[in-house]
């Protein structure tokens, strides 16, 4: 019971000052989870995020859920996926019941472009920390380049981006076994 609370605690807290959606909360995950908590290994929450982003859902939310599963099995899953959720969903609520009284203050609005700001800056550091990691050598270089090029001019599904370049990883993987076999 004491670790199901704690992993509700860890993310409850995560999520409640974690802003601009599940790409911005990717670097706060990777900190508290790998760093501070050693819940995880840097891979296996590279392969929440790659996991998370085809499963349907937020990306922040399914890596959570995946990272108390292996935590705890299924109730570490539900609780970390509840602290997760718990402040977004009381304070969207609060928000909710006040922004229409206050959104067209200047402050306000000036207050929303600087988050949406810092959440840019948020997302390309998650980006850079992943790319560090995953892009080991120029063949992953090269499918980085085509996955970012099909979802930037084309309507391609993202999940439909990540099952491709599984797969494809997966065949450039055997081929190289391959290579080395003959040799």
């Amino acid at each position: 019971m004491k670790e199901l609370l704690s992993l509700f605690w860890v993310f409850a807290r995560m999520g409640a000052v974690t802003f601009g959606g599940g790409y911005a909360m990717l670097p706060i995950i990777q900190r508290e989870v790998v760093e501070k908590r050693g819940w995880a290994a840097e891979e296996e929450i590279m392969d929440y995020y790659a996991i998370g982003q085809c499963t349907p859902g937020i990306i922040a939310v399914n890596t959570s859920t995946f990272i108390g599963y292996k935590r705890k099995g299924v109730l570490g899953g539900i609780a970390a996926t509840l602290g997760f959720v718990f402040p977004s969903l009381v304070i969207i609520t609060v928000i909710a019941a006040f922004l229409r009284n206050f959104s067209h203050i200047a402050f306000v609005s000036h207050a929303f472009n600087g988050i949406r700001a810092c959440v840019c800056a948020l997302i390309l550091d998650a980006v850079l920390k992943l790319g560090k990691k995953s892009v080991v050598d120029l063949k992953c270089l090269a499918v980085c380049a085509a996955v970012l090029l099909l979802s930037m001019f084309t309507p391609v599904s993202p999940a439909i981006l990540v099952v491709g370049a599984g797969v494809l990883g997966i065949l450039l993987r055997q081929g190289m076994r391959r290579a080395g076999e003959r040799v």
